[in-house]
C-alpha cells in the first residue's frame, strides 16, 4: 500500500482563507440588524483585501501541483485570482448604496458573492476535470441564487429559471465530455490527459480516436454555453436584463476570468494536441458571436440587454487570442479579458451611479443630456464606450489589435478581417450612447448623487481606460511573462 502524501495545504492558503471568512460573514451577519448591516459589507471588503495579500505574496514562486495533482499554484493563476478580487472589492462598492435604497442590503448577497469568488479560485487553480468541474458548480449555484435574490421581482425569478435550467444543460454536456476524455484516457489529470492525447490519442494516419472527439464537442459546448458563446447564447441577454443591476455587475464581469482561465486549463493544456480539431470549432463561434452579438446590440433599447449582446461579440475577440494557438495568442486573450472586465464593471457602474430609489437608468434614453447634468461623468462613460468600441487612444483600441494581430500572425487574414468588419459595425451602439450624452437634451434632470468613494472608485474605472491605452506596457509584460 502506497504511502499518502500530504498535500502543501500553504498553497490553497488564498482559498481555505477565503472560505474561513465567507463562513464568518454568514454567522456575523445573523445578528446584525438592517441599521448595521455595513459591517458585513465591510467583513466581506477585509476579506478580498486580505485575499489579495495571501495571493501577492505567494506570486513569484516557483508553480507547484499538489492535493495528489488536483490543485496548481502559478503565476497566471496569481494574476487571475488577484483581478478577480479587485474587480468583486469593486463590484460590491457599486452595488452598496443601489441595495441599501432598495431594501435589498443584505448579508447574502455578500456571502454568496465570495462564495462565486471561492468557485472562481478553484476553477483558476484546477488541474484536474473533477477540481474544474466542481469550481464551476460552486460558482453557478451562487449566481443562480444572486439571479433570484429580489424574490418580490417576477422578472429576476424568470431570469433565474432560465438560468438554472439552461446552466443545468451545459453543465451536464460539459460533464458528459470530460466522462468520455476519462473513458479514453483513464485519467482526470490534465497534464497526463495531455501526454495521453499526444501519445495514444492520434494515431499515425492522423485519424483521432472517436471518443476523444465526441468527448472534445460536448467540452466545447458546454464552454461555449458558460461564455454565452453564439450558439448557446440565448441565456445572456434574459439574465443581464431580469436580474437586478448590482448581480448583473458582477455576473458580467470576474466569472469571465475564470472563464478564461477553465478554456486554458482544458484545451490549452489539456488538449493541446487536438488543437486542430478545437481551434476550428472555436472559429466557428467566434465569427458567430461577432457577428449576432454586435448586429442585435444595434437594435436594441434596454441598456443591460445591448451591453448583453455586447458581452457575446467580446467573447468572439477573447476566443481570437485562444484560436492562435501559440502563447503570443493566449497572453493576448488574458490582456483582452483583463481589460473588458474592467470596462464591463465601468459601464454597469455608470447605470447604477445614474439610478436612485424607485427609478431604474437601465434604458438608452436615461442617458440623455448627461453632459448637462455633470460633465465629469459623461465624461468618464464616454471613455468606457471608446474602450469597447475599440477607439484609441483608449486601452479597448489595443486590446483589440493584439487579439487581430495573434490570428494574423498564424495567416487566418479572413478571420482578422470579419473581426475588424463587425468590430466596425459594433462601433454605431457605443457611439450612440455619446451621441445621446452630449447632443440631446436631458430627460431625467435630477441630481446625481454618490458617496464620496463610489465617485472616486468610478472616476479611476473611467480614467484607466485612457491611462491603461497611453502605458499598456506594464500589463502587457505581466500578462506574457505568466503564459509559459
Amino acid at each position: 500500500m502506497n504511502d499518502f502524501e500530504l498535500p502543501n495545504f500553504a498553497l490553497a492558503l488564498p482559498e481555505m482563507f477565503l472560505l474561513g471568512m465567507t463562513c464568518l460573514v454568514l454567522i456575523v451577519d445573523l445578528f446584525l440588524n438592517e441599521k448595521n448591516r455595513v459591517f458585513t459589507y465591510l467583513l466581506a471588503q477585509l476579506t478580498l483585501l486580505g485575499a489579495v495579500v495571501i495571493t501577492y505574496y505567494q506570486a513569484g514562486i516557483v508553480s507547484e501541483i499538489s492535493f495528489t495533482g488536483s490543485f496548481i499554484r502559478d503565476e497566471m493563476g496569481d494574476i487571475l485570482k488577484i483581478f478577480i478580487y479587485i474587480i468583486t472589492a469593486v463590484v460590491f462598492l457599486y452595488s452598496r448604496d443601489y441595495l441599501r435604497d432598495r431594501q435589498q442590503f443584505k448579508g447574502e448577497f455578500y456571502a454568496l458573492g465570495l462564495f462565486g469568488v471561492l468557485g472562481m479560485m478553484i476553477m483558476v487553480s484546477a488541474h484536474s476535470f473533477l477540481t474544474i468541474y466542481l469550481g464551476l458548480e460552486l460558482l453557478s449555484l451562487s449566481l443562480y441564487t444572486m439571479v433570484a435574490l429580489n424574490r418580490d421581482s417576477e422578472a429576476s425569478a424568470e431570469a433565474a429559471m432560465k438560468y438554472f435550467v439552461l446552466g443545468a444543460i451545459a453543465s451536464g454536456m460539459l460533464l458528459y465530455g470530460m466522462s468520455m476524455i476519462y473513458g479514453a484516457t483513464g485519467s482526470l489529470d490534465i497534464a497526463e490527459i495531455g501526454s495521453y492525447i499526444n501519445e495514444n490519442g492520434i494515431s499515425e494516419d492522423g485519424k483521432i480516436n472517436i471518443v476523444l472527439s465526441f468527448g472534445l464537442v460536448f467540452i466545447v459546448v458546454g464552454l461555449a454555453f458558460k461564455l454565452g458563446a453564439v450558439p448557446f447564447h440565448m441565456w445572456v441577454p434574459d439574465i443581464y436584463e431580469g436580474a437586478q443591476t448590482p448581480v448583473t455587475l458582477y455576473l458580467g464581469a470576474a466569472p469571465k476570468l475564470a472563464a478564461f482561465a477553465m478554456i486554458m486549463r482544458i484545451l490549452v493544456e489539456g488538449m493541446q494536441p487536438l488543437v486542430a480539431d478545437w481551434q476550428m470549432m472555436l472559429t466557428a463561434l467566434a465569427v458567430l458571436s461577432l457577428a449576432v452579438g454586435n448586429i442585435i446590440a444595434i437594435a436594441q433599447t434596454n441598456m443591460k440587454r445591448m451591453l448583453a449582446y455586447s458581452t457575446i461579440s467580446h467573447v468572439g475577440f477573447l476566443l481570437l487570442g485562444i484560436i492562435a494557438g501559440n502563447e503570443d495568442g493566449y497572453s493576448a486573450s488574458m490582456f483582452y479579458v483583463l481589460i473588458y472586465a474592467l470596462t464591463s464593471i465601468g459601464a454597469f457602474g455608470m447605470i447604477i451611479l445614474l439610478s436612485r430609489s424607485g427609478f431604474e437608468a437601465d434604458k438608452l434614453e436615461d442617458f440623455k443630456g448627461l453632459n448637462e447634468r455633470s460633465r465629469w461623468y459623461a465624461f468618464m462613460m464616454l471613455l468606457i464606450m471608446f474602450s469597447m468600441a475599440g477607439v484609441p487612444p483608449t486601452v479597448g483600441f489595443f486590446a483589440k489589435l493584439w487579439v487581430i494581430k495573434a490570428v494574423l500572425d498564424v495567416d487566418m487574414a479572413w478571420l482578422a478581417i470579419s473581426a475588424v468588419l463587425f468590430s466596425v459595425i459594433g462601433a454605431y451602439y457605443y457611439i450612440r450612447i455619446i451621441k445621446l450624452m452630449y447632443f440631446d437634451k436631458a430627460v431625467d434632470k435630477a441630481p446625481i448623487k454618490a458617496a464620496v468613494d463610489m465617485q472616486f472608485v468610478i472616476s479611476t474605472n473611467g480614467l484607466l481606460m485612457l491611462v491603461l491605452g497611453l502605458f499598456p506596457g506594464a500589463l502587457v509584460a505581466v500578462c506574457q511573462s505568466v503564459i509559459n
